[in-house]
């Protein structure tokens, strides 16, 4: 089937669309830029990660949701927060109907490219703060999808009952170099090593027993997560 995968620069992202070239023929990679305060960090990495594979790489501008949506992720937004990926406080992080906003627009590319699914890299990992990664709305949208097209666009979900560590696994045995890959919602110079994304990416290559190759401003302790 040819595919279009929706790549951030994340290891998410990079790991699905690794995954998708060894399974699919891969029209095109496809990124957004909506004003997030990483994403002039994630998406250099998203472009070179096509380049590598000899794959077509677009950016499309989604600029409204950073000058009309709330969210501290945004470089509209305040300050983002430090602490536990799973802590309440990450809700400020969350970009109303990302998701949802994104895939429409990515059916719409994907079906006048002349291909016949999208890849998406949602995980467990996101469900408990992000309600449109969760597989209760892909499965909605995936139908939404399927029949708001003439191809019947399908949504494929390869990870969606994975955690990090297995997608950092996962990518591992795919070759994917995560030294190339970013997280950090702060877009620093290096990655921060104190916010949700960046506590998540240090937990995922922990858990996994794999070494981690990102360079960190701070290395300490991680935080513990919320109670069960």
């Amino acid at each position: 089937m040819q595919v279009v995968v929706l790549c951030s620069g994340g290891m998410d992202s990079v790991t699905a669309l690794h995954w998708a070239r060894r399974h699919h023929a891969v029209g095109a990679v496809l990124s957004f830029d909506y004003g997030a305060k990483h994403n002039h960090r994630e998406l250099p990495c998203a472009a070179a990660q096509a380049r590598r594979l000899g794959l077509p790489h677009r950016t499309i501008p989604l600029g409204f949701i950073g000058e009309h949506f709330r969210s501290d992720l945004l470089l509209s937004g305040g300050e983002i927060p430090e602490g536990h990926y799973a802590a309440d406080n990450m809700r400020r992080t969350v970009v109303p109907f990302r998701n949802g906003i994104m895939l429409a627009v990515a059916a719409g590319f994907a079906e006048s490219s002349g291909a016949a699914g999208l890849v998406i890299a949602a995980h467990t990992g996101d469900h408990t703060i992000y309600p449109d990664c969760r597989e209760d709305f892909m499965a909605a949208l995936g139908d939404a999808l399927r029949l708001g097209t003439e191809a019947g666009i399908q949504l494929l979900r390869p990870f969606i009952a994975m955690n990090k560590a297995q997608i950092a696994a996962e990518g591992t045995r795919l070759g994917v170099d995560f030294a190339e890959t970013w997280s950090c919602y702060k877009g620093g110079t290096l990655h921060c090593g104190r916010c949700g994304t960046c506590v998540e990416r240090r937990e995922a290559f922990l858990h996994a027993g794999l070494p981690d190759p990102t360079r960190y401003e701070h290395t300490g302790p991680l935080p513990a997560g919320p109670p069960a």
